[in-house]
């Protein structure tokens, strides 16, 4: 991957793409990839400048932590050089916030379209806003000294880069309420065991579990992938009959494309 251009490598974001492959790197070690929104930015535009080619992306991060979270120069009262720090926003219109907030949510969104499979490979610490950027991704292979923590209600604030509605749909309700309320940690061990990561290896291992996914994911016919993706994503909204009925549409639009007939 470090041979290929960069698309993108701006902010403390690098997007590679590889045919099928993108992979977005988090490349500040030295501040543990502490979060900004100029690095929120760079993350909405690499979702954006994905090629069609791609089906699978791959978000990990240089040095021994994936994400110390929000970088501590926000909680400053001069915040970010050209941003809005804390205290303008809270000053701000109910409009004005609201749309400043939602700006910040996109560097989150992209990553669960139905098109693409997302692997966030995490090691270290992934904290505050560095966890909701693993709870981002459709899935998660995490490290062996993976560490876990929703910091946001220890300082008086809530979890608002959408990491809310996964983490619940993860672990349930009262793990995550308990999660967040407390700021613990949460190791490897016990991510595997709620299913908030899908595999943990030892941190030599992880870019090579990494590939192996990959490799699994792409053996798949894509068509088939999207929409096996997008009839999970939905089950949780639907009712039993309603994804009953949304399977055999799927499964009809399926037989007539391997069939050679249009719709």
């Amino acid at each position: 991957m470090a041979s290929l251009d960069p698309v993108l490598d701006k902010d403390g974001v690098r997007l590679t793409v590889d045919d099928a492959v993108a992979t977005v790197t988090l490349t500040n070690p030295a501040k543990r990839n502490a979060q900004s929104p100029a690095l929120w930015r760079a993350l909405t535009e690499a979702g954006r400048l994905l090629p069609g080619s791609v089906r699978v992306v791959v978000l990990r991060a240089e040095g021994k932590s994936f994400s110390a979270g929000l970088d501590r120069q926000a909680f400053t009262p001069e915040g970010f050089d050209g941003e809005p720090s804390f205290l303008d926003l809270a000053r701000g219109s109910d409009a004005e916030l609201d749309a400043t907030i939602a700006e910040y949510q996109e560097a989150f969104t992209w990553w669960r379209r139905s098109d693409i499979v997302s692997i966030a490979a995490v090691q270290g610490h992934a904290i505050g806003a560095g966890f909701q950027l693993a709870l981002a991704c459709d899935l998660r292979v995490v490290a062996d000294d993976v560490q876990f923590a929703m910091r946001e209600t220890s300082l008086g604030l809530v979890p608002d880069l959408t990491g809310t509605h996964p983490l619940v749909g993860l672990v349930g309700y009262a793990r995550a309420l308990e999660i967040c309320a407390t700021g613990r940690f949460v190791t490897a061990e016990e991510s595997v065991n709620t299913g908030l990561a899908n595999v943990a290896v030892p941190a030599d291992q992880l870019d090579g579990a990494v590939r192996d996914l990959t490799a699994a994911l792409l053996a798949a016919p894509r068509d088939a992938v999207i929409e096996t993706k997008a009839l999970l994503r939905g089950a949780t909204e639907r009712t039993y009959e309603d994804q009953r009925t949304a399977e055999r549409a799927a499964q009809a639009r399926r037989l007539r494309d391997l069939a050679g007939i249009g719709e």
